[in-house]
């Protein structure tokens, strides 16, 4: 969420912002509801000094014996406080006003991110690890969806009779293989000082505001009925609280860390903090349509790796550089080719400030994908979830923690990787080094005759 001190103070840096983002978020509204609501609560502040002093005055009389005059008074003090009560309602109706609106607002670039309208604008910054040229070897590359069926460890066609098309089912060598990826990149995590979690993969309507997916994307989200109560203590605004009351399955684990310290003030001497965890990820909107239909690319639930991390402002932009290497580490362990790239302004997303995205080389598409992003989002979600921290050395009160989270990595898209760039001629695959301690020893997937 956006200072709403920023706004006031330098409405054009949040205007340019939002036309380098392609959004179409409307500054000049938000400042006109937040002009009203100062003059309410200006009258109503005013109104409440009246009160007070009406009632030192009625006391002074009831002392003195004037008891007409006191009652005078009372009636006064009893119009001031139904203009009170008129100007309270008035007040929520457009602090509701202002708070959904300033919602969906999208975070503030960073100023070292690229300008630009799509992700045609982004820009390649390295690349690690040579692709393999199966021509020079001598046969085509499969592609992960015709070469996991062939060796009996991907089934699609049982998974949409399991539930529907966009889900994917894994057998024999490919669960082994899933499940040794996971822990594979976990220990590699844990190794480097990231905090393990185990966290829940159902959350509820505060946690998915303070990381940004609520309100703004709510269809995305795959959600469990409403219950009873639905709406009693819910702290996000009116229209949030519609909603209030639902679980919705994740689409991220850091949903759920970002969120373990919502609401807390830390001590600076904590920071920062270094978390992980596995989670399956849900999201009932898999990606553009028409694109990636095929395979574990774009899929309705998946597994992920993630990291989240809770830094200062002065050292966020240090803690960015360093998650997205520990992310390139699980890449180059595996000998997966890959290059790093930052996103433009218009292609970023909605709570990020400055973004690199992971793409690793994918041989059916004889291009690179998506398989990691990691995101220092600023203060913004901090504001939306309350997450300070507090420093008497330096500065008085408590300041936003920055939150950072990235792909540590999306473990179907890295076992489609492992599987296209690690065949072989014959038909069997090759297991990394890396991941043969977690599979027995195992050195080739063969094809499961089962």
């Amino acid at each position: 969420m956006l200072d709403v001190k920023l706004i006031r103070d330098d409405p054009e840096l949040v205007r340019n912002a939002m036309r380098s983002r392609n959004n179409a978020w409307d500054v000049d509204a938000f400042l006109a509801i937040d002009l009203k609501r100062r003059s309410v609560v200006s009258e109503l502040e005013a109104l409440q000094a009246r009160r007070n002093e009406s009632s030192r005055v009625i006391g002074a009389l009831m002392k003195q014996g004037e008891c007409d005059q006191a009652e005078a008074a009372k009636e006064r003090v009893r119009l001031i406080n139904e203009q009170i009560s008129a100007l309270e309602i008035k007040q929520r109706v457009v602090d509701a006003e202002g708070f959904e609106l300033l919602s969906t607002a999208p975070n503030i670039p960073d100023p070292s991110v690229p300008t630009g309208c799509d992700e045609t604008e982004n820009r390649e910054l390295k690349r690690w690890g040579t692709p393999r040229d199966f021509d020079a070897e001598g046969f085509a590359a499969c592609p992960h969806w015709d070469l996991g069926p062939a060796l009996g460890i991907i089934d699609f066609e049982r998974a949409v009779k399991l539930a529907e098309s966009r889900f994917v089912l894994l057998g024999g060598a490919g669960a082994r293989l899933e499940r040794a990826l996971i822990n594979f990149m976990l220990d590699t995590h844990a190794a480097a000082g990231f905090k393990e979690w185990w966290p829940p993969v159902l959350a509820n309507t505060d946690t998915l505001f303070g990381t940004g997916q609520l309100p703004k994307f709510e269809d995305d989200l795959y959600k469990t009925a409403t219950t009873s109560d639905a709406n009693e203590g819910c702290s996000i605004g009116d229209k949030a609280c519609q909603t209030a009351g639902k679980l919705y399955m994740i689409p991220t684990a850091e949903v759920v860390l970002t969120n373990i310290h919502r609401g807390e003030v830390l001590e600076a001497a904590q920071l920062p903090l270094h978390y992980t965890a596995y989670t399956p990820c849900f999201r009932e909107e898999a990606g553009s349509a028409g694109r990636d239909t095929r395979g574990m690319i774009r899929v309705h639930q998946f597994d992920k790796v993630e990291m989240v991390k809770f830094a200062t402002p002065e050292t966020s932009a240090d803690e960015l550089e360093s998650m997205t290497l520990e992310a390139e580490k699980i890449l180059e362990l595996l000998g997966l080719p890959y290059r790093r790239i930052v996103l433009c302004t218009g292609d970023m997303g909605f709570g990020a400030a400055k973004t690199y995205d992971l793409e690793v080389w994918m041989p059916c598409y004889n291009a690179y994908k998506e398989i990691s992003s990691c995101s220092n989002c600023s203060d913004f979600q901090a504001r939306r979830a309350s997450i300070k921290y507090r420093d008497p050395g330096s500065f008085k009160g408590s300041r936003f923690v920055h939150t950072l989270n990235g792909s540590g990595l999306a473990v179907g898209r890295t076992l489609a990787a492992l599987l296209e760039n690690y065949q072989q001629a014959d038909g069997t695959v090759i297991i990394p080094e890396a991941l043969r301690q977690y599979l027995g020893g195992q050195e080739r997937i063969m094809p499961d005759p089962a």
